[in-house]
């Protein structure tokens, strides 16, 4: 089994449900007592959180690429980040290590393909709804294109993520609110959706709309430990 690399705590909350995840797929497969060879480095959210919003991306993106060189010291054989904006930051991350990093927005795409679909909903923090990160990555590597919700509904997903899940603050009002803009966002066109953010996974289930979801935690989780036992 290969160490699986974590870099954790963007936000605690989906960091947890990835350990949980991972060792139950691990579990799964091979039974017993069995369970994930992991390092996890874990950051504190309530530093990070400020630079993104303040826009001060590369003392970001240097915090965060040192501690992807500590979680390949710890002995990681390749590396998960646990959150999809921080993917703004994947391929430089990668090209800092000699481990491989197994990108989120690749992992989705492959399920999306898998369900024939060529357009798709896309939630998450407002960077990675408005930059072209993952959008951009989803259509040039895997033809899939991306409809994204208006401005109002942007900030309405943000400030959710944001104020509410990333504390663990999970409420029937912004559940409500999420599947009125996932419901508009299938109006145009969108053939499924992706919760492109780790901790919306918590809030909105597939049971609560017709319309398929693609939960990046889960998906994640579940390539990671296919890549550990391969």
């Amino acid at each position: 089994m290969r160490t699986i690399g974590l870099l954790g705590g963007m936000t605690s909350e989906s960091s947890a449900e990835y350990y949980k995840l991972i060792n139950t797929f691990v579990r799964k497969e091979l039974g017993g007592n069995h369970s994930a060879k992991s390092v996890m480095v874990s950051v504190d959210f309530g530093e990070m959180e400020p630079l993104m919003e303040s826009g001060e991306w590369e003392k970001l993106k240097s915090e965060l690429t040192e501690t992807a060189r500590q979680i390949e010291s710890g002995g990681a054989d390749f590396l998960v980040i646990c959150t999809n904006t921080i993917h703004k930051f994947a391929d430089h991350i990668q090209n800092s290590l000699s481990i491989p990093l197994l990108n989120i927005i690749d992992a989705t795409a492959a399920k999306i393909k898998e369900r024939g679909f060529k357009t798709i909903g896309l939630l998450g923090t407002r960077f990675t709804m408005e930059e072209d990160f993952y959008k951009g990555r989803l259509l040039k590597k895997h033809g899939i294109s991306s409809v994204i919700p208006n401005e109002v509904d942007r900030i309405t997903i943000h400030n959710v993520i944001m104020e509410e899940l990333s504390i663990g603050v999970v409420s029937n009002s912004s559940r409500n609110k999420y599947l009125e803009i996932i419901k508009k966002l299938s109006e145009k066109g969108a053939e499924g959706i992706i919760l492109g953010c780790t901790e919306i996974p918590l809030l909105v289930k597939s049971d609560d709309t017709d319309i398929p979801l693609f939960d990046t935690t889960t998906i994640h989780a579940r390539a990671a430990v296919d890549h550990a036992l391969m």
